[in-house]
């Protein structure tokens, strides 16, 4: 599961970044910070409760009552589970800027959108405050509008993608004529495989063809329908969502107005303020403030244990005020809902006891899987490792008892046993 961080240069993609991932790297006020991507992880909650809040008493150790994590019992072999709050794991790349002319050569060109490849969406991260152009250099008179900055980056990516398809189209499409659509879907499957696209994303693109009128003579399609192709194969492979960055430089009719200009795009979209968030991230890493990942920016508490310098207190504070006005839980929030409303990922816990919901060490619910909404048991099982999906027999679902077969559809927070050769 990857999502990659894109935008131009200087909205603070590397500061969304490090406020995710909790991983530092370069932050600077200048175009082309980030040169090589960066990659991390964010930890997300899962929409649902743990299982492990389903547990009964008597196949567990420790009393709920005496639990420091408010009833979970589970134990995560990564992430964290509190208060029946499970956290999985999603991989962030943070691309360096994107610039015009990018599919040209220019900025770090066609580098900029090779480093896409093999993400499952795209967050653009944009500039509300209406500070800087295009090419992220501070501008008074020529800022770029968010308008602007979202329909440059979908241009880019398209004439990317378009570049690709054209070369040796005229040739190959005629070399498969014979073999009609399956043949055409089959070899633009192979012109973007490369990239991470996968042959559902070559069957939208020859659709899209077929709908703009597209005459039945494929290699002599030119710019105009294989520029509809690239498009339609840009939102099946990378579907974007989009944060508003620099919320608390704008004011709130402002920010309505975007967020409104993008809802009616159907796009994902929220308000957001990376550099409160990652302030917020390095204060709670600090232990001068308690809040819970995915929540609401304005919902920390500060710790009374630990000293506070009237300046910190004075910037927290100044956070807390500007987030307040802010609808949305801010960057988690927004990738939560990439995750699993626009890619629809459930979530599945494995174990090698149906009965105590333990694996081979005796730890409770110990992995939690991302799989695409409508994956099987089989599916699972792969994703868990090939030997068990190549050694599949059957699975047993400890919530219902039953015994599914490898064609049975995995649901939202099952937990699943597989039965393979070994």
């Amino acid at each position: 599961m990857r999502v990659g961080l894109v935008g131009k240069p200087n909205v603070g993609k590397s500061t969304s970044f490090s406020s995710l991932t909790s991983t530092p790297v370069d932050i600077a006020d200048y175009p082309f910070t980030t040169i090589e991507p960066n990659i991390g992880v964010a930890w997300i909650p899962v929409p649902d409760p743990c299982p492990c809040h389903n547990i009964s008493e008597e196949i567990i150790t420790t009393k709920r009552q005496e639990d420091e994590r408010g009833g979970s019992v589970c134990n995560p072999k990564s992430g964290s589970c509190v208060g029946f709050r499970r956290l999985v794991p999603v991989t962030m790349v943070d691309v360096a800027g994107l610039v015009p002319g990018a599919n040209e050569g220019r900025g770090r060109g066609n580098q900029f959108l090779s480093d896409l490849s093999r993400c499952d969406a795209l967050i653009q991260i944009i500039d509300a405050s209406g500070s800087t152009d295009l090419d992220g250099n501070y501008s008074e008179g020529e800022a770029s509008s968010p308008v602007q900055e979202f329909e440059f980056l979908i241009e880019e990516i398209e004439l990317w993608l378009t570049s690709i398809l054209k070369q040796g189209w005229s040739r190959g499409a005629r070399k498969v004529q014979s073999g009609g659509d399956k043949a055409l879907v089959e070899f633009v499957h192979q012109m973007i495989s490369g990239l991470g696209g996968s042959e559902k994303d070559a069957i939208v693109g020859i659709k899209a063809a077929k709908s703009s009128g597209a005459n039945d003579q494929p290699w002599t399609w030119g710019e105009e329908t294989l520029r509809s192709i690239s498009s339609a194969i840009r939102m099946s492979m990378f579907p974007i969502a989009v944060a508003i960055n620099k919320v608390d430089k704008i004011g709130k009719m402002e920010l309505q107005r975007i967020l409104e200009y993008f809802r009616t795009l159907n796009i994902t979209c929220m308000g957001t303020s990376s550099e409160a968030e990652f302030t917020l991230d390095k204060a709670r890493g600090s232990g001068l403030v308690s809040y819970r990942s995915g929540d609401h920016p304005s919902s920390f508490t500060i710790n009374q244990d630990i000293p506070v310098t009237p300046t910190q207190r004075k910037v927290l504070e100044r956070i807390r005020e500007k987030m307040s006005e802010i609808e949305g839980n801010g960057l988690v929030d927004l990738l939560s809902k990439v995750v699993f409303q626009d890619l629809s990922r459930i979530v599945a816990y494995p174990v090698a006891d149906e009965g105590k919901w333990v694996d081979t060490e005796n730890r409770i619910l110990p992995d939690a899987i991302i799989l695409p909404e409508g994956s099987t048991a089989r599916d699972l099982a792969y994703g868990i490792h090939t030997d068990l999906g190549s050694g599949f027999i059957r699975a047993s679902n400890a919530l219902s008892g039953r015994s599914i077969g490898g064609e049975s559809l995995i649901s939202m927070s099952d937990v699943i046993k597989i039965h393979a050769k070994t």
